[in-house]
């Protein structure tokens, strides 16, 4: 057999997967394929070897033909019963009613049989308690085994059994029981697990989607943003007879496009992590290109230099957004101030808070774009959070980002050898 026909595929569920790998791994999963119930009813026919007392007692000829033949077909039934009871609990649409059936004609079977084949056939309580175990809720399973291992004992004094094979039946019944209902709660554990595990997955795959959809948003709607301005005014250069500064667009237009091809391959594998500085010079070239003049403190570049990427990242996030937002719909703008600062909350907290504001016609009645919902979801990773309003007066348009002020220790130095 070949391996491609081995594997399969990775948007498959995965305890599927693991089924259809190693059925026998995944104890408790249903049978897939007719193979694998017969593979597990051959495992399940193993711990029948109990029934070699009872039909060792009709081999030894003790009983009449006609009771030979009962027995051999008590014996018959009982066996078929337990097959069939595996083969409806491995199915994936398992019936609760017949496996209730089932169980209910082994409990007679073993409450019976007795009565006509002698105490022998007691052993089939072991088996009669373990199905029952095997539907029984986990809240009534000790009291249903319990009523198992004094039915057991009841009959076998009705029968005048040894006080020795009564003892022997009813503890075996009622042990065998209870190991397999901390089995049950064991493979119910394993499943829960399983799926657990499954969701864990599918929730890790939809924030990896939800970060490459911020990143991709903010990155393309802040370059693209700045090539729409720049190709506007490479055309009024143009019409204008100023074919210098027309190429002086393009060729800035080139560079902004190359860039953003590298942001964007950096942000599908996750590498990419924006910085202040960085973000400050791309937000000045990007203002310069809308006339807008960015009024920045020159000490905002060495702005917290030991705060953790993450939170640092978020800031830079922040400020590129605000920027895009500026160039997009900051219509009337002439200013953009960005500014640091530092807070403290009632709980002790020291926040990093960094302002951006301009004096444009501001948000109107306008609601939160995808931008703003993608960075507050950014900052609320890292504990922050995002405010956002008209400015100072009403006038303008404000964005307050908010991030813990938890700082990087400093690497210690090395300590000098002693020589």
């Amino acid at each position: 057999m070949s391996d491609a026909r081995r594997t399969h595929r990775t948007d498959e569920r995965p305890e599927a997967g693991v089924a259809r790998v190693s059925f026998m791994n995944v104890p408790g999963a249903p049978a897939e394929t007719r193979r694998q119930l017969l593979v597990k009813v051959a495992w399940m026919l193993l711990w029948m070897f109990y029934l070699v007392y009872p039909a060792g007692n009709l081999l030894n000829r003790n009983h009449s033909p006609a009771a030979q033949v009962l027995g051999w077909c008590c014996l018959g039934a009982f066996v078929a019963a337990y097959i069939l009871l595996v083969i409806f609990r491995s199915q994936a649409g398992m019936r609760p009613r017949a496996c209730q059936v089932i169980v209910g004609t082994m409990v007679a079977l073993a409450a019976t049989a007795p009565f006509i084949l002698g105490e022998a056939f007691l052993t089939l309580f072991i088996y009669a308690s373990v199905c029952v175990a095997i539907i029984t809720p986990a809240n009534y399973a000790l009291a249903a085994l319990g009523g198992m291992a004094g039915l057991a004992a009841v009959v076998g004094l009705l029968i005048h059994a040894s006080a020795d094979n009564i003892t022997t039946f009813a503890l075996t019944a009622f042990l065998s029981g209870v190991a397999m209902t901390g089995l049950q709660r064991l493979v119910a554990t394993m499943k829960e697990l399983r799926e657990a595990r499954a969701a864990v997955a599918h929730l890790a795959a939809s924030e990896e989607r939800l970060r490459l959809a911020r990143d991709l948003h903010d990155l393309l709607g802040h370059s693209l943003s700045l090539i729409t301005l720049k190709s506007e005014l490479a055309g009024r250069f143009m019409d204008a007879g100023k074919d210098e500064a027309a190429r002086a667009q393009v060729a800035d237009i080139e560079q902004v496009a190359r860039q953003s091809l590298i942001d964007v391959r950096e942000a599908v594998t996750g590498f990419r992590r924006p910085t202040l500085p960085v973000e400050l010079a791309a937000a000045r070239t990007a203002l310069a290109a809308a006339q807008v003049r960015l009024e920045a403190a020159p000490e905002l570049v060495d702005a917290w230099p030991s705060l953790a990427n993450e939170e640092a990242g978020a800031l830079a996030w922040a400020l590129r957004e605000a920027v895009t937002n500026i160039v997009r719909h900051g219509e009337g703008a002439t200013v953009c101030t960005v500014t640091a600062d530092e807070s403290w909350e009632t709980r002790g907290e020291r926040y990093a808070v960094l302002e951006i504001t301009d004096d444009g016609r501001g948000p109107g009645k306008s609601q939160p774009g995808n931008g703003l919902s993608g960075l507050e979801e950014r900052l609320a990773l890292v504990g922050g959070r995002l405010e956002t309003g008209p400015g100072e007066r009403g006038k303008g348009f404000r964005m307050r980002a908010s991030v813990p002020l938890r700082t990087v220790p400093a690497a210690a130095p090395e300590s000098s050898k002693v020589g």
